[in-house]
């Protein structure tokens, strides 16, 4: 004759839910010392396993991620980096922008927080149960040439609007030849409206004529990211450069071109090229 005990075991396995029996047993004693009624006690049990579950999930959701190194808002230091304001951050780790499908820019010089920034907002997206994906761009333009190639563009380009963020690393670097320009114009047109994405840049959009080789392409590419975007300018000095008295080459010229007083840009485009505009937008 079986018993409760044997009976939890085996309906925990059938269910491939094995922290059941655990919990059950170890939340019994407490039930019935507490008077918890049934459903408090079956409340507790299913808790535990779902908060179980939930994480994971979310460390599943990590590790696919493409990371790297995990990184964490928490360890940000935004005492050095005061580009970026805390209270933003904190709204944009809630992940309503996900809901909304809008676009993340992370701009300034190398080594100020870019991609640090990106991976912690990306771990906190896994953490609330959505797919990320995290590479450079050069990446994710070599991905799709491979599926352009072998005739699997549109399948590919597909499967990436599944995940909810993609987070697009390093964006200026080097530039594009014309078919890779053709590529990231369709991975951006691909998510528009649809899913989000997070860009760390080190030139500001006026000079991604450079990065893509046409004004036109370029103009169109911009035209999308901007729309419906949060834009934090990083300013300042490299961190890892921060306890000596090295400086980066470019880090004085790229900081005055980076440098703004709002989060938000607006943008319009003119026959002669790229009108930069910058006011100031509260965040919602």
């Amino acid at each position: 004759m079986s018993t409760p005990t044997f009976d939890i075991a085996y309906l925990s396995r059938a269910l491939k839910a094995p922290r059941i029996r655990e919990s059950a047993a170890r939340l019994a004693e407490q039930a019935r010392d507490a008077g918890w009624s049934h459903e408090e006690y079956l409340t507790a049990v299913l808790a535990t396993e779902v908060t179980f579950r939930e994480a994971s999930g979310a460390l599943i959701c990590i590790r696919a991620a493409g990371f790297g190194t995990v990184k964490s808002i928490e360890d940000f230091n935004f005492d050095h980096q005061t580009g970026a304001k805390r209270d933003t951050i904190a709204h944009l780790a809630t992940g309503t922008y996900l809901q909304a499908a809008s676009t993340i820019v992370l701009l300034g010089p190398p080594d100020t927080g870019k991609t640090h920034l990106a991976i912690g907002l990306g771990v906190k997206a896994a953490q609330q149960g959505h797919r990320v994906l995290l590479a450079s761009a050069t990446d994710w333009v070599n991905r799709l040439a491979d599926a352009h190639h072998a005739g699997r563009l549109g399948a590919g380009l597909n499967r990436l609007r599944r995940y909810p963020l993609l987070i697009v690393d390093e964006v200026g670097y080097l530039p594009f030849e014309p078919e890779a320009a053709n590529l990231f114009f369709q991975l951006v047109f691909s998510r528009y409206e649809h899913a989000s994405i997070i860009l760390t840049l080190n030139l500001p959009f006026t000079r991604w004529e450079d990065v893509f080789g046409d004004h036109a392409l370029a103009s169109a590419i911009i035209d999308r990211i901007v729309h419906h975007t949060e834009v934090l300018t990083l300013t300042g000095s490299s961190y890892r450069l921060k306890d000596t008295k090295l400086t980066l080459p470019s880090e004085k010229t790229e900081n005055e071109e980076h440098s703004t007083t709002s989060n938000v840009a607006h943008f319009s485009l003119a026959e002669n090229g790229l009108i930069f505009r910058i006011r100031q937008q509260p965040l919602q």
